[in-house]
């Protein structure tokens, strides 16, 4: 047989159901590859022997490494902070009890810029995550734990979590596929909030037919989460060949100077490929698109400061030791515990929130999001899917942008609107592209949005493109040859395969 990390999570559950992968062996081989991290990509790993509640009798599906910011029983979860350094919840989040109830044993808990806010993985408390494609760039956040060790051999997939578009931009980065499904789609209970009108648990996998298999068994309503509604179906795995009758709309408010030249090729010549295979390719208007990102930081600073409001050493997590009364022990914990970008979202949610402001900004954002939504309605009428970059850059290097924070924010300009507007959102990767300053060739990811609850239709779509593509999402050096990977798609002209 194959090298069996060579499998997809697809072909391994098969195998393993027609007897002729060991699933013991499979998880086994999982977990080695996972000790050899050197990504900073895990901050705990199975191996460390306390997976007790995370693990499964007799696996039947791909192990699966899930981000620190699930709740996981009697395993830390800390959702890259050090204010939760320590905690060991005494519950499992619904979704990582989905998969394991589906034979799916944890793997191990990934990196994460600290309660999901960053776009670089460069947040987190416990130091960033490397990309696998070079190690001297980010790997995208705040899912970069999660996008890494899929993308460097580490992890069959993993899940992630999607706020302004922390599954997709990593992925993006990493050279893998993202989804973001429906928000209500997926229960987040025991997903540790950071902006709940927006979060959303998602598949980081090496292609569309895996990412359609993990949503099957993470999908559902749960009676924990009373904005979980689960989908009409369970998705299936998409077949589809061609993209004849579909039409993709692309919106000219989003075409910015900010796209790097090599991430606007390879746009372009994945909408050629989209023509190749027989859809057709209109402008339309998103005129509330470009205010995305200023609506996203005012409404998701604003609902952090109150889900944040609950780490103040009294209940769980550190407590800053030292004298004073009450008030100044919550002072000093929330001073050490929280990282810059936590307090600097804090602050800036607290002053959106408060009395005389709370209109002025707060209000206006919620308008505009009502805005963004509709026009995606107004799209939706006359075109199935609406497609973008899913970043305007390819992975930038370690400490670029961290002392900008405006420049760091713009990460999220194509993926926010998605966010906002609570519709299905994929990023496959569509080629090879140049940094604007230079360097090595990284991936560039490509968008497909669709109509909320148009997963299964996303799906298919998503993965006649990605066949047509026919990406080889390998980095140097990584243990693993995607099944199915053709050879590596380059920059321009026809995007490989």
């Amino acid at each position: 047989m194959t090298d069996m990390l060579e499998l997809s999570a697809v072909q391994a559950r098969d195998a393993i159901a027609a007897g002729d992968l060991s699933p013991v062996e499979y998880s086994e081989a999982w977990a080695a590859a996972a000790a050899e991290d050197d990504l900073n990509a895990y901050l705990w790993r199975s191996g460390n022997g306390d997976a007790g509640a995370i693990a499964v009798a007799q696996p039947s599906i791909a192990p699966v490494a899930v981000k620190d910011i699930f709740c996981t029983e009697g395993v830390p979860t800390t959702a890259g902070s050090r204010i939760l350094e320590g905690y060991r919840p005494p519950y499992t989040a619904t979704a990582v009890q989905r998969l394991l109830e589906a034979g799916a044993p944890v793997l191990g808990k990934t990196n994460m810029d600290e309660f999901a806010m960053g776009s670089s993985n460069e947040n987190s408390a416990y130091g960033p995550v490397l990309n696998p494609w070079d190690r001297g760039r980010v790997p995208g956040g705040s899912s970069g734990g999660s996008a890494a060790v899929v993308a460097g051999g580490l992890a069959p997939w993993a899940i992630g979590t999607d706020t302004g578009g922390s599954i997709r931009q990593p992925a993006s980065l990493c050279g893998i596929v993202g989804f973001k499904p429906t928000y209500g789609a997926i229960s987040r209970y025991g997903m540790i909030a950071f902006a709940s009108s927006l979060d959303q648990c998602g598949p980081l996998t090496r292609d569309v037919s895996d990412a359609a298999l993990m949503l099957a068994i993470l999908q559902g309503q749960d009676h924990c989460d009373s904005t979980s509604v689960g989908l009409e179906r369970a998705p299936q795995l998409p077949g589809r060949e061609n993209l004849e009758g579909l039409r993709f709309a692309v919106p000219s408010e989003l075409d910015r100077d900010t796209v790097e030249p090599g991430v606007r090729e390879v746009f372009e010549a994945t909408l050629a490929r989209i023509e190749q295979l027989g859809g057709e390719i209109s402008a339309a208007p998103l005129p509330h698109a470009e205010h995305g990102i200023s609506a996203y930081y005012v409404i998701a600073p604003a609902e952090a400061s109150s889900n944040l409001a609950r780490y103040d050493g009294v209940r769980y997590g550190m407590r800053a030791q030292g004298g004073g009364d009450l008030i100044e022990m919550y002072e000093k914990t929330r001073a050490e515990g929280f990282g810059a970008e936590v307090k600097r979202r804090v602050m800036l949610g607290t002053y959106a929130l408060s009395s005389g402001y709370y209109d002025a900004y707060y209000g206006q954002a919620q308008k505009v999001r009502t805005k963004i939504a509709a026009d995606f309605g107004a799209a939706f009428a006359d075109f199935d899917f609406v497609v973008t970059p899913t970043s305007p850059s390819v992975a930038f290097k370690l400490g670029e942008k961290t002392d900008d924070p405006l420049a760091m924010y713009l990460n999220d300009f194509f993926t926010v609107p998605m966010s906002l507007a609570g519709i299905p959102a994929i990023s496959i990767p569509a080629g090879l592209a140049e940094p604007a300053g230079g360097g090595p060739q990284l991936p560039v990811g490509f968008q497909i949005a669709a109509p909320a609850f148009g997963e299964q239709k996303l799906l298919d779509a998503a993965y006649a493109l990605e066949q047509a593509i026919a990406f080889d999402a390998r980095p140097s050096g990584a243990p693993y040859v995607p099944s199915g990977s053709k050879k590596r798609s380059g920059s321009g002209g026809e995007g490989g395969g």
